[in-house]
């Protein structure tokens, strides 16, 4: 079973490099799990033609548009191993099987790690939200909140007061007076007592328990969870890893290549702002960038 290019991931940033590969005439196999990062939410919003669509809906329009080339491939599994040999690569399967490729394309995407507030997992993607450019129009000029979940969380409650009045969850955190001015000049309020639990008819949020007794009226709650990488295969081919404030991502340069020579990286494990166009943007340049390295010998 050997490919020009094996892409480990078939969400958003995978999908549109086979796209761009296939009608290069590339050989491709996409390995998927079919778990994408945004299966939660009912709605993407903020990709040009695609506002509103639902994703799981986009994703199926895609695998099925991609399919239709015949150089494609899918196989509903997941990489387990790989290891690069002689200007190739053996990627071992949790099935057993072995695929060998001439390039690599990591796109196997991240997992949120929810904050354990009662009431909390269970809005993700529906009242509970991370990225205001996706979601913050449907809740705009109601009442939002963030909650303190890393150092970052009081600049993000100043972005998300561009949306509606705005209150930042302490949750038994603190805060500097610094930051605290900061937050005041752009009208945030801040409320300092332990979040207890998240209120609300089914996906819906309504209210905020504090632990203290009060409660306060809520209709979107924004945070910004810790993540992690889907698979160690990065790791396991030794490209190189930064740490930011909520992960890791695999380092990769302008044309989407690692560390590691013809293996390449793309979406959300990529990079450290998250949306299906960065996804796909960044899929169809490392399928360009593949493809100019089968063409004219591996990049420098």
């Amino acid at each position: 079973m050997h490919h020009d290019v094996i892409i480990v991931g078939g969400s958003f940033a995978g999908l549109s490099a086979a796209m761009y590969l296939a009608r290069a005439r590339k050989r491709v196999c996409v390995l998927d799990t079919g778990e994408p990062r945004n299966r939660f939410a009912a709605r993407s919003h903020g990709f040009f033609a695609q506002d509103g669509s639902e994703p799981q809906v986009m994703l199926e329009t895609m695998r099925r548009q991609v399919a239709a080339y015949p150089t494609v491939s899918f196989l509903q599994d997941a990489a387990v191993d790989a290891q690069a040999e002689d200007g190739m690569f053996s990627v071992a399967l949790r099935s057993g099987a072995l695929l060998t490729g001439k390039r690599l394309l990591l796109a196997f995407g991240i997992s949120d790690e929810m904050p354990q507030t009662p009431g909390l997992a269970e809005r993700w993607g529906t009242s509970v939200l991370h990225c205001p450019y996706c979601h913050g129009y449907e809740f705009a000029d109601r009442q939002l909140g963030v909650l303190n979940t890393s150092p970052m969380s009081h600049h993000q409650a100043m972005l998300i007061g561009e949306w509606g009045p705005t209150t930042l969850y302490l949750d038994g955190g603190e805060l500097d007076r610094e930051h605290s001015e900061a937050l005041a000049r752009h009208g945030v309020r801040i409320e300092p007592a332990a979040v207890e639990r998240l209120a609300g008819e089914g996906g819906a949020l309504s209210q905020v328990h504090l632990a203290d007794g009060r409660s306060r009226p809520l209709d979107a709650l924004f945070i910004a969870p810790r993540n992690r990488l889907n698979s160690a295969l990065a790791e396991r081919l030794g490209c190189a890893l930064e740490a930011g404030p909520l992960g890791q991502t695999v380092t990769v340069d302008e044309m989407q290549m690692t560390s590691v020579p013809n293996v390449f990286a793309a979406g959300d494990i990529a990079r450290k702002m998250h949306s299906v166009t960065f996804a796909c943007a960044d899929g169809v340049m490392a399928a360009v960038a593949m493809h100019r390295s089968l063409v004219f010998g591996p990049l420098s």
